[in-house]
């Protein structure tokens, strides 16, 4: 029995559009789906690039102007793989067009914008998820299984650091098409809107919501030229960003992100202590989670390293045999399939706007603590 086809219009052609892309065209060989991802158009507003990108792609078709994307009849499904300036104009046509969105993170450039977009989604009724992928790495979706399950027992800390150094350069433009996530206009933030939420997202989904923070940014590099204007301009983002934070169950963390970490590309890690087991996870090492466990027997207590490629791990029965690991594409080949799951069956599968607003409430906190050196709540 042939599947019913879901069209796909994506808005982006950049790292993220292509990282969706695959998603979308590979989810369907793996998983068996309620719906058939089709690469119906793809938007932006340089041709040339485009199309090219289309062409790699097979996207059928191609429009300049994402609204003509939105407003077209054979389009179900609206993903947002643009700067983050463009999220929340876009959301909002797409859901009164009464088209399904997926979003890129941040949802919007703060809580304000975020809330719109919520509103516009829960009232035209339309499926929508962000793409928070850290989630659905079979390491990290198999800690969530054993917090659930009560193996951590109560937890005390919480630790989470995003580390990258691709910043460092005095000479390196802010704006433009490549380096837009150093514009404030555009990005609204830096490393904490970009880094810090999906340590955060992770964080909320693992532990539970987060109360109140206080923070410490900075902006290593103050003026930079920007490539639209071609003068010399005030930088607004944040290169650094640490902050602290209290769970709602009572637990302690301490976030950190920064793009002056020399040597680090993308190094992001996340250790959580209980009173029965700790676990720790990095994203260089994905298909391992490391656990501990103080109920093991004394002598040979110590930590374990888990290899997530068995069948009975997360994800992991629609892959490869046991011991052949996956990587960092499969995240997101896993969000597309639990979002049409969803669809298929009439729940919302997570994170949707409403819950990806929380990370941007908390982001806002972070931003306002380090203006104000106060601690500030997360729940806006």
């Amino acid at each position: 029995m042939a599947k019913k086809k879901l069209n796909v219009g994506m808005v982006g052609y950049g790292f993220m559009g292509r990282a969706h892309s695959n998603a979308f065209a590979q989810a369907g060989h793996f998983f068996d789906l309620p719906y058939q991802p089709v690469l119906k158009a793809a938007a932006a507003r340089n041709g040339e690039k485009l199309k090219a990108f289309a062409d790699q792609w097979g996207y059928e078709s191609t429009e300049t102007d994402w609204r003509k994307l939105v407003e077209r009849k054979d389009i179900d499904l609206i993903d947002i793989a643009a700067p983050n300036d463009m999220h929340l104009e876009i959301a909002l046509a797409a859901a009164a067009a009464g088209k399904m969105v997926m979003c890129e993170k941040p949802l919007g450039r703060n809580a304000a914008e975020s809330a719109k977009m919520v509103e516009a989604v829960e009232k035209a009724k339309v499926p929508n998820m962000v793409w928070y992928n850290y989630r659905r790495i079979p390491a990290v979706t198999m800690a969530k299984q054993l917090i659930d399950e009560g193996r951590l027992g109560k937890i005390f800390h919480y630790r989470a650091k995003f580390l990258q150094d691709w910043t460092i350069s005095a000479d390196l433009p802010q704006g433009g098409q490549g380096l837009w996530r150093l514009d404030a206009s555009v990005a609204g933030s830096g490393v904490t809107g970009d880094l810090l939420a999906h340590c955060i997202d992770t964080a909320m989904w693992l532990n539970g919501g987060i109360d109140k923070v206080t923070a410490v940014t900075e902006t290593f590099i103050k003026e930079r030229h920007h490539a639209l204007t071609g003068k010399a301009e005030k930088v607004g983002i944040d290169d650094a960003s640490l902050f602290l934070a209290r769970f709602d169950n009572g637990s302690l963390a301490n976030f950190e992100a920064t793009r002056y970490a020399r040597g680090h590309k993308a190094l992001y890690t996340l250790e959580i202590n209980g009173e029965k087991a700790s676990i720790f996870w990095d994203l260089h090492d994905l298909h391992r989670l490391q656990y501990f466990d103080h109920r093991d027997e004394g002598r040979t207590r110590g930590w374990r390293s888990i290899h997530i490629t068995d069948g009975d791990h997360p994800y992991m029965g629609k892959w490869w045999v046991p011991g052949l690991q996956i990587g960092y594409e499969h995240s997101f080949i896993h969000q597309v399939a639990d979002f049409l799951e969803g669809v298929g069956t009439g729940k919302s599968a997570a994170p949707d706007f409403r819950e990806a607003m929380a990370t941007d409430l908390v982001t806002d906190a972070v931003l306002k603590s380090s203006a104000t050196g106060r601690w500030e709540s997360a729940r806006g």
